[in-house]
């Protein structure tokens, strides 16, 4: 009797730690990028160029890190589901850092206007490259810092 009941005890114990993880996981917000410190500041052609020369490098550095990004906006791009994304770079060029806007930021996103100076803070989730039609820098859950006019 007294085995059963230790084993009762246990299991209850385990299940009680797994609903609160459970719980915790199922209501876990990220942090707002607005308030957080950039882990790394830069230009638009000086982040490309270092993905270029040595895209598993610059993995290793920016994956994962919160990146600030300064350049002219190329376009904005609105979807049918109403989410923005910045795209940023020389507008003479196929290279550019694509900016998926946060979901909380999305009132500042439809007051971009394409040609602004501007600087986006995001998380670098990578670099795709392809020849045809150029290759981007990817930013996601992307936040304005600074525009020209804000």
């Amino acid at each position: 009797m007294k085995r059963k009941k230790q084993i009762l005890i246990g299991l209850v114990s385990i299940a009680l730690i797994v609903a609160i993880y459970g719980y915790q996981e199922y209501t876990r917000r990220n942090i707002d990028l607005a308030y957080a410190k950039a882990d790394y500041i830069s230009q638009v052609k000086t982040l490309i160029k270092e993905f270029e020369e040595n895209e598993k490098a610059a993995n290793e550095k920016f994956l994962d890190k919160i990146i600030a990004v300064t350049g002219v906006l190329k376009e904005i791009i609105k979807d049918d589901k109403g989410y923005y994304t910045a795209v940023i770079g020389d507008v003479n060029s196929m290279l550019s850092i694509r900016c998926s806007m946060d979901s909380d930021h999305q009132h500042d996103s439809a007051l971009l206007k394409e040609g602004n100076n501007i600087t986006i803070k995001g998380i670098c989730t990578g670099f795709n490259a392809d020849e045809l039609l150029g290759s981007d820098v990817i930013l996601n859950r992307c936040i304005i810092q600074k525009s020209d006019w804000k």
